[in-house]
């Protein structure tokens, strides 16, 4: 069976003048998600969008938004998001009390719902929750800033995530997704791809390289990124 691959741009790199011709770009080129990425200036050092620009940008768009929230406490906005058109939406579990209830909550709240995972912390946040977990998030940076390097030690990470998933799937016949985040560009996606990813978020990698100096910018860069893919 061909495994399918999943491309989610992070709109973090995007430009926020023209935010919403980006996304419906983006998604021309042949990017599957939107990924959106929330930071408090608490959790991260970093200050970014909240729900406001999540419902601008929903009639923009049929694709999948897909809520990275970087935010301590995460459940007081949780419907927020969901209320602005998020299709997913995921938390660090550091980031909340009780990770069962949040994860209760975002699904309560019509969305699919994940737990995000730091370079330093521990898979072990999984081994309760996953009945309620439809999508585990590998971060392959520190989170806080776009254009960071990708952190290698995250292949062995993926591979033990891969591992959680595939045996937990035999058993319930239910799929989650493994995303990874951060410094993934077209010369280590395959890589990335072989661990056992199947989702991959690209940010400088696809929106401050398409908009340096190639009018088809997205076309190229989408194509290159599959093109690595397929050889996986």
């Amino acid at each position: 069976m061909d495994k399918t691959f999943r491309i989610a741009p992070s709109i973090l790199s995007a430009n926020f003048a023209k935010l919403g011709q980006e996304i419906q770009d983006v998604i021309a080129s042949g990017a599957d998600i939107v990924h959106f990425d929330v930071m408090d200036n608490h959790y991260v050092p970093n200050l970014t969008i909240g729900p406001l620009v999540c419902e601008a940008i929903r009639p923009v768009t049929d694709a999948i938004i897909d809520v990275h929230l970087m935010v301590k406490p995460v459940d007081r906005i949780i419907p927020d998001f969901a209320k602005a058109g998020a299709n997913i939406i995921t938390f660090h579990p550091e980031a909340s009390d009780h990770i069962d209830r949040s994860l209760s909550l975002v699904r309560e709240s019509g969305c699919k719902s994940g737990l995000v995972f730091n370079p330093a912390t521990s898979l072990d946040y999984l081994d309760y929750v996953m009945d309620k977990v439809d999508m585990v998030l590998l971060m392959s940076v520190n989170p806080g800033f776009g254009g960071q390097k990708f952190i290698p030690e995250t292949l062995n990470k993926l591979r033990m995530a891969r591992k959680k998933i595939d045996e937990y799937t035999e058993k319930t016949g239910r799929e989650i997704w493994l995303e990874v985040d951060g410094g993934v560009n077209a010369d280590n996606i395959a890589e990335i791809a072989k661990a056992g990813a199947d989702t991959f978020v690209a940010g400088s990698a696809i929106f401050k390289a398409a908009n340096a100096d190639d009018p088809n910018g997205y076309d190229t860069i989408l194509k290159s990124l599959r093109s690595s893919l397929s050889k996986v």
